[in-house]
C-alpha cells in the first residue's frame, strides 16, 4: 500500500471511529472517583479557554457532547466519554486560569498529576496549544511532567483559522524545535480549528492509528 493509500485508509478509519455512538460516561472530581480502567484511553489537556471542549465536540460531530463555556476554568473535573465502545476520551480540567481560587487550582493540579501517573491504559495525551500564542511557560511545565511520567503526548494547535499561512508555518516550526529533544513527545504536530473543521479529520486519523498500533 502506498503512503497516499495508507493515509486515505487512516482518514476513513478515523471518520468511522467518530461517526458512531459517543456517550458521556462519568465525571471524576477526585482520584477516588475515577472509573475502572478499560480498553484504550486518550486525554485532552490544555490551558483554560484553549478550546478543548469545542474540539471534542468537533471530533464527534456533536455540538453538546462536551460542555463549552466562554468562562475559563469551567471544566473542573475529569470528564470521560465512550467513543463507539472502542475508546475512552477524557476531557481534562484546563490549567493556568488565575481568577480561580488558588486552593481549587491546586486540587485540579493534584488530580491531573495523580491521574497521569496512575492510568496504565492511557495511550496518549493530546496537548492543546492556542496557535495564536504558542507554547507558554505553564505549557512547558506540563510537558516536563509528562516527560517525567513517561506519558506519550502529541501537540495539537487550536484556533488555526485565526492565523495566516506564514504564521502557521512559523508557529509549527518553533514548536517542533521546542519538543525535538523531549522524550515523550510524538513528533507530528497537528493544526486544527473547531470553527471550520480544519485538521479535525487528520486528528481523527491520528487517533485511529494509535488504536491500530494498540491492537484495539
Amino acid at each position: 500500500m502506498s503512503q497516499a493509500e495508507d493515509d486515505a485508509a487512516l482518514l476513513e478509519s478515523g471518520r468511522l471511529l467518530f461517526a458512531g455512538v459517543a456517550d458521556f460516561l462519568s465525571s471524576a472530581p477526585t482520584v477516588a472517583a475515577l472509573p475502572p480502567m478499560k480498553g484504550v484511553e486518550i486525554a485532552f489537556a490544555g490551558r483554560s479557554n484553549v478550546g478543548k471542549s469545542s474540539l471534542v465536540n468537533a471530533l464527534t460531530g456533536r455540538n453538546t457532547l462536551a460542555r463549552t463555556s466562554h468562562t475559563p476554568g469551567r471544566t473542573q473535573q475529569l470528564n470521560f466519554f465512550d467513543i463507539g465502545g472502542r475508546l475512552t476520551l477524557v476531557d481534562m480540567p484546563g490549567y493556568g486560569y488565575a481568577a480561580v481560587e488558588k486552593t481549587k487550582v491546586e486540587a485540579w493540579t493534584d488530580l491531573i498529576h495523580d491521574y497521569l501517573k496512575g492510568r496504565a491504559n492511557l495511550a496518549r495525551v493530546f496537548m492543546l496549544i492556542d496557535s495564536r500564542h504558542g507554547l507558554k511557560g505553564i505549557d512547558t511545565d506540563v510537558l516536563d511532567g509528562l516527560d517525567k511520567a513517561a506519558v506519550s503526548y502529541q501537540i495539537v494547535l487550536t484556533k488555526g483559522d485565526a492565523l495566516k499561512k506564514a504564521e502557521i508555518e512559523a508557529r509549527i516550526a518553533g514548536i517542533r524545535a521546542a519538543i525535538a529533544k523531549r522524550p515523550a513527545a510524538y513528533p507530528e504536530i497537528l493544526l486544527t480549528s473547531s470553527r471550520d473543521d480544519r485538521g479535525v479529520p487528520e486528528l481523527r486519523a491520528s487517533i485511529a492509528r494509535l488504536l491500530s498500533e494498540r491492537g484495539a
